[in-house]
């Protein structure tokens, strides 16, 4: 019998592959975000400091609606980034947390971007698609 892998298990060793390379600081914090089925987390990390700078999800009563799709991940990067822009954050660098870059993943991400803390190139990793 043919057994699959576990997903999550790949996306965990995709992640410690990404988190190698990246590392945020005081002036150019990461952007870490994780997505389960039903919500998707954001949060602004000072790596140097071990201190998170903001934190938006749509998990929890603030959020109020479905947290499971792409506009709901377009309001909460549109948050996360005021929230930076509040905390002093002008750039930051976007670490994945081992999804692929597509659907809520990249609206969010998109959504960062157009606030301009996001540069536009380097989202989609070494072997992503262009779109």
């Amino acid at each position: 019998m043919v057994s699959r892998p576990n997903r999550n298990v790949r996306r965990r060793h995709v992640h410690a592959r990404i988190r190698k390379r990246l590392h945020g600081t005081a002036a150019r914090p990461r952007l870490a975000v994780f997505r389960s089925l039903k919500h998707i987390y954001a949060q602004v990390i000072d790596d140097d400091a071990r201190r998170t700078l903001a934190a938006v999800s749509t998990a929890g009563a603030a959020f109020g609606e479905y947290g499971g799709n792409v506009v709901a991940a377009g309001k909460v990067g549109a948050m996360i980034a005021e929230q930076a822009r509040a905390a002093g954050v002008d750039r930051m660098v976007f670490d994945r947390g081992g999804h692929n870059y597509q659907g809520r993943v990249r609206a969010l991400a998109e959504a960062v971007q157009q606030a301009g803390l996001l540069a536009p190139s380097r989202l989609r990793g070494r072997r992503g698609k262009k779109g």
